[in-house]
């Protein structure tokens, strides 16, 4: 009897195999959400649906059925509710109640309140320019003697402060000692003589006054008709000598300026009000001015005058403030701090914390609380500020809930980039996760060793195992650290085991870093094949 089983016994076997074979390949097309190779059992509750597959190492690429990419790794599914948000509606923030317990966000609604007028400016002191003086004589001489002869020594109201010869002056002495001599011989003359005699010593007299000298010396010369070889100049003011350039011996023109002498009894603030403030400045506007020599000595002013330009290195524009100096404890050349308050009242406006802004000095953003663990950063306009709060012109409402503490968040623009991309990008990869709770705000998680770090990028790279929520093998590649304090602990052949999220297209940020005792074994393997990414 023949072992060979007959074709008549096959053909039924082989009948019922083809029709396994075809329901096994309707049924497969029936699941396109099952990976390929593997069973997609159905959940207990609701199935979730697939929406698409996008690229593991989040390139712009997407695929509407399972696909490997060119490194063997699979595409992700994203499921429905899980997309990212539309286009108007980027930069909503999803943050589990963990993570904001964690990250130490606290909220405070936006609310109306007078602010009050407050202008705070840097400013210096100055010597008063309409108590300033220069003595300059008005004819060509010498100068002979100097009786003040220091910058900066003080000098006191008709003190002597140089003598000079002039042959000019001389000559003018004595044709009015002539002159006035003559009038005196033709008084029993009379008519046009005498006439023509006293228009030339009124004339003589006139140059001689013209040219600052003292009556006292114009009386002696026309009583005794000695003219006085030198002339002596006297401080017109008390003050202070700021600039002194005469020398004995030397030889001056006329109106040239030999001594300048500043009363700084009274003195000038310069102080330097921001563009976006000087419309709140007003002359006659009250100012309180600070100095660090006398720290606990407040000066009080009032502005006397708002410079019409501005300056376009600094963006601000000069108001003049004038304080009575009367015991010269400000200086020329001090630094001072200046108050200003507005003359009237701004009345009720919006108002949040100072420390809500977050200032990257080309943008001003706010995170305000749209909803339960939901932030909105908005671009905002500001107005006036406090000591605590400050003015909302556009971007918050009344009553709206802006973030006032959010730990490296407010640290710097950069920071504020990667929190928010990663706190997103949590939210999403957590909920991706098979069998995660969809608000549990974690990262996918893997071990592996520190190779290199770049403090000035904030970014390093690491050898890593295989990590199973993104179907990745073990590979080496470039991450960035969420904020400083994260970069810190991570130095070059260091074992961690780390937390990250994708922030973006293809970059991946660490959230959280544990040091581990020992290598584990998937972070030591040979990733020489993959490369870095």
């Amino acid at each position: 009897m023949s072992s060979r089983p007959s074709a008549a016994r096959l053909l039924p076997v082989i009948a019922v195999a083809a029709i396994a074979a075809g329901a096994g390949y309707w049924a497969g097309q029936r699941t396109p959400g099952a990976p390929a190779g593997s069973a997609t059992p159905a959940p207990a509750g609701q199935a979730r649906q697939v929406l698409y597959y996008r690229n593991p190492m989040g390139l712009p690429d997407t695929s509407p059925v399972p696909k490997k990419d060119p490194m063997g790794m699979d595409y992700i599914p994203v499921y429905a509710g899980e997309e990212p948000a539309a286009e108007g509606a980027a930069g909503s923030l999803r943050i589990s109640p963990e993570k904001v317990q964690k990250l130490g966000v606290r909220s405070e609604a936006a609310r109306l309140e007078n602010l009050g007028g407050t202008v705070r400016a840097a400013g210096r002191i100055e010597a008063n320019e309409g108590r300033s003086y220069a003595i300059a004589p008005k004819f060509e001489g010498y100068v002979e003697r100097l009786h003040v002869n220091a910058t900066g020594q003080a000098v006191a109201k008709g003190q002597p402060l140089f003598e000079v010869y002039s042959p000019e002056l001389v000559s003018a002495q004595r044709e009015y000692a002539i002159a006035a001599q003559g009038v005196d011989a033709l008084k029993s003359a009379g008519g046009e003589a005498q006439a023509g005699m006293q228009q030339l010593a009124e004339a003589s007299l006139a140059r001689l006054r013209n040219w600052d000298v003292p009556e006292a010396q114009v009386k002696a010369l026309a009583k005794s008709g000695a003219a006085r070889r030198s002339l002596t100049f006297h401080s017109p003011v008390s003050g202070v000598v700021t600039e002194k350039k005469a020398v004995q011996g030397m030889r001056f023109g006329p109106g040239e300026a030999l001594y300048q002498i500043a009363d700084l009894s009274s003195v000038w603030v310069m102080a330097d009000v921001f563009e976006q403030d000087i419309r709140r400045v007003k002359v006659g506007s009250p100012a309180q001015v600070t100095v660090d020599a006398y720290p606990e000595e407040p000066f009080t002013g009032k502005v006397a005058y708002v410079y019409p330009t501005l300056r376009p290195e600094t963006r601000s524009v000069q108001v003049r403030i004038e304080l009575a100096n009367p015991r010269l404890l400000l200086k020329p050349g001090m630094f001072a701090q200046v108050t200003l308050e507005e003359p009237h009242g701004a009345g009720a406006v919006v108002t949040v914390p100072n420390s809500a802004v977050i200032d990257s000095g080309r943008r001003r953003i706010v995170l305000v609380q749209i909803g339960e663990g939901r932030f909105e950063p908005r671009e905002v306009q500001l107005g006036r500020r406090s000591d605590e709060r400050v003015q909302v012109l556009a971007g918050v409402k009344e009553g709206e809930p802006v973030v006032v503490a959010a730990n490296f968040l407010i640290d710097a623009e950069s920071n504020l980039k990667a929190a928010l991309g990663a706190m997103t990008a949590a939210d999403a990869g957590s909920a991706a996760r098979p069998g995660s709770k969809a608000a549990a705000g974690v990262g996918h998680q893997a071990d592996g060793k520190v190779e290199e770090v770049d403090a000035q990028s904030g970014s390093v790279s690491i050898s890593h195992g295989p990590v199973a929520s993104l179907k990745w093998p073990a590979m080496t590649m470039e991450f960035k650290a969420a904020n400083s304090a994260l970069l810190q602990q991570l130095k070059p052949g260091v074992v961690v085991r780390f937390e990250f999220v994708e922030r973006g297209q293809g970059e991946w940020v660490i959230t959280a870093v544990t040091p581990q005792a020992t290598s584990p074994a998937a972070a030591v393997a040979d990733h020489s094949a993959h490369g870095k990414h």
